[in-house]
């Protein structure tokens, strides 16, 4: 056997080892939630760009003609002030901030709102669990509810509500 067929062998076996890795990999991205995940984070950032849009175009000349008519600058994104030689412009701040609230409140009242009304909808209704333990009337400990004796004062415990109901039905 040559050296270059023990390299072969080699090559080949970490060629079959990197593809089982792959289809590891390939699970992994395939899961629903990776990919719904991918989805979500394309729209996010398409629907701010278009929220971003609105406040620039829409919104932002709207304050401005409201601030030009008490006497303030009439364009908002370009508002600034000077304080010790520096500039801050409070004007791209707000058109931020207007923008960051627009799009929570667009996210709550066209996502968050829909689903939480579809979960409850489908969501099955839980009944409340009967109860497994009971409090014995002497020591107060919790025992379990079809015990006779309680396991830590030794008291000899009366039926509870449920063993009575079982022998009023016999």
């Amino acid at each position: 056997m040559s050296r270059f067929d023990t390299f072969r062998d080699y090559g080949e076996r970490g060629w079959k080892v990197g593809m089982g890795e792959l289809g590891g990999f390939r699970k992994f991205i395939l899961r629903g939630n990776v990919v719904d995940l991918a989805v979500g984070i394309v729209i996010g950032a398409a629907f701010t760009a278009v929220v971003n849009g609105l406040v620039k175009d829409f919104l932002t000349p709207l304050i401005g003609i409201l601030l030009n008519q008490f006497g303030f600058t009439a364009n908002l994104s370009s508002a600034a002030g000077k304080f010790q030689g520096q500039t801050f412009a409070y004007g791209d701040f707000l058109n931020a901030l207007i923008t960051f609230l627009l799009t929570a409140l667009a996210l709550y009242f066209f996502v968050v709102r829909p689903v939480t009304a579809l979960q409850d909808r489908f969501a099955s209704k839980k009944e409340p669990e009967a109860p497994t333990t009971r409090e014995c009337p002497y020591c107060l400990s919790t025992i379990p509810l079809k015990a006779t004796r309680c396991a830590y004062c030794t008291a000899q415990l009366p039926p509870s509500e449920e063993q009575q109901q079982v022998a009023a039905r016999s």
